[in-house]
């Protein structure tokens, strides 16, 4: 046997590839599936099952694809939700072989009702392992609130205590040695807390996990409850794109790759009313960059910072990259998390725009070092926007935060008539919140180069007191 995790860190996700004399099943894949046909011709393997946890709500699970180009059969646990392709709907302990092994499905509702755990047992009868998608993580577990955002009646409350008993009836009770696979590491939305472990014993679990502590159902719900943000508004479109189902990623590609020259990307953009998205680095971006355009690095947490601030799904966009290769990751990266509308590149990138004559725009920055004298001197209005926590830990004395998340609600924190300075942890997220608000025509502003990790670095006073002008 073979168990294979297969993690991408863009979207702190991972799949699972299990091969046994012949044959093969995955566990929640993402969206492109070259990867695993390639492993299944590689090993010579034919694909038998697609093992889907639950409905995703963070990313767009590649498993319709997956079967039509395989022939596998799609599971989920027990559901009641009708899907848009077929699919098997498994029942609480029901055992599937794949070669000489058995892989158990145990229903563990709580994250979502349909939630389930893989149980993986070799071909010597061994319990090896347990895959447990969103209910169980390393360090956390999965956050009840979700699902109620695709049904009204699905309370946090109510999945909160389903999940309570799901971890105590159905996973304690599990041997120690048990190695866990969870869905997701550090960084997803879909917890509150993980580890940056991606796999640990159940054992070491049963001992560290806040979750799995000894404690009365009350006591669990309100830890469990406890400190939830407003998850990102694109995770119940995903939900409903992995119920009903998708368009091909073949068909994706093929309409984003289409290559518009200046002059024609400049028509199709004023005709369509698309947004230009630049995915190149933020020190590329500054210097120079398409008026109207925004920024969101395809080197960075790309796809969830695409489904936070895009806010329709279906937006067409244009893409403006660093090379034709970035253009297709770009691609299939926005697809990802549901965003299908890509609708062309320009050719040649910036360069081609700018060697052509056309308007440019520029974002002005500062290193850490020309902040602190500016800030001795005259104590500027500064807007970190990184997130709440991070502020909380630890901030520059008087400075505001905004994180970039809920930026396009609270646009008027930031003026226009006097000039303020911009940072997040290193420049990523604020060339983000840079580029939207030179959509927006603010140009008083400026971006410090290499955030508050350089900033640390100077005499410029910092404190952990959450000051009163701090946008919670």
């Amino acid at each position: 046997m073979k168990l294979e995790q297969i993690y991408t860190g863009c979207i702190a996700e991972a799949a699972y590839y299990i091969t046994s004399n012949g044959e093969a099943a995955i566990v929640d894949p993402l969206r492109e599936t070259k990867p695993y046909l390639e492993r299944l011709e590689r090993d010579n393997v034919k694909l038998k099952y697609i093992f889907e946890t639950h409905f995703h709500a963070d990313f767009v699970s590649g498993h319709v694809d997956l079967a039509k180009k395989t022939g596998a059969t799609i599971v989920y646990g027990p559901t009641t939700m009708k899907t848009g392709f077929d699919m098997h709907v498994g029942k609480d302990g029901e055992v599937f072989e794949v070669g000489g092994i058995k892989i158990k499905l145990i229903h563990t509702p709580g994250h979502t009702l349909e939630s389930s755990c893989f149980l993986v047992t070799d071909e010597e009868g061994k319990e090896k392992g347990i895959i447990t998608g969103d209910t169980l993580f390393i360090g956390d577990v999965g956050r009840p609130d979700l699902a109620q955002h695709v049904i009204e009646d699905l309370t946090q409350d109510k999945l909160a205590r389903l999940l309570y008993h799901s971890l105590r009836d159905k996973i304690l009770p599990l041997a120690d040695d048990l190695i866990v696979y969870p869905n997701h590491g550090a960084g997803s939305a879909c917890g509150k807390n993980m580890s940056k472990e991606t796999t640990d014993t159940l054992g070491n679990q049963k001992k560290t996990n806040y979750a799995l502590q000894e404690m009365s159902e009350e006591e669990f719900v309100k830890a469990i409850l406890t400190g939830l943000t407003t998850p990102p508004q694109y995770f119940p479109k995903n939900v409903l794109m992995n119920i009903q189902g998708y368009d091909s990623l073949d068909t994706i590609l093929e309409n984003g790759k289409k290559g518009y020259d200046v002059d024609t990307f400049e028509l199709v953009a004023n005709e369509t009313r698309a947004l230009i998205l630049d995915t190149r680095n933020p020190e590329d971006f500054a210097k120079g960059f398409i008026p109207n355009s925004i920024n969101i690095g395809v080197n960075g947490s790309f796809a969830m910072w695409v489904g936070e601030l895009i806010l329709d799904i279906k937006q067409p966009i244009l893409i403006v990259a660093e090379n034709d290769e970035k253009v297709e990751e770009s691609i299939i990266r926005l697809s990802r998390v549901g965003y299908d509308n890509s609708i062309g590149y320009l050719i040649g990138g910036f360069e081609a725009w700018k060697n052509a004559g056309k308007e440019i725009n520029i974002v002005n920055r500062i290193n850490a070092e020309q902040f602190e004298k500016h800030y001795n001197n005259e104590r500027p209005l500064t807007i970190d926007v990184r997130k709440v926590s991070e502020f909380q830990s630890e901030h520059l004395v008087d400075a505001v935060n905004i994180p970039l998340n809920v930026l396009n609600n609270h646009l008027a924190e930031f003026p226009k008539d006097k000039p303020f300075i911009l940072h997040c942890a290193g420049g990523y997220r604020s060339m983000i919140a840079a580029s939207m608000l030179k959509q927006r025509g603010y140009d008083n502003f400026v971006d410090v180069i290499g955030g508050f990790a350089d900033l640390k670095n100077t005499s410029v006073p910092k404190t952990d007191y959450v000051c009163p002008t701090t946008l919670l």
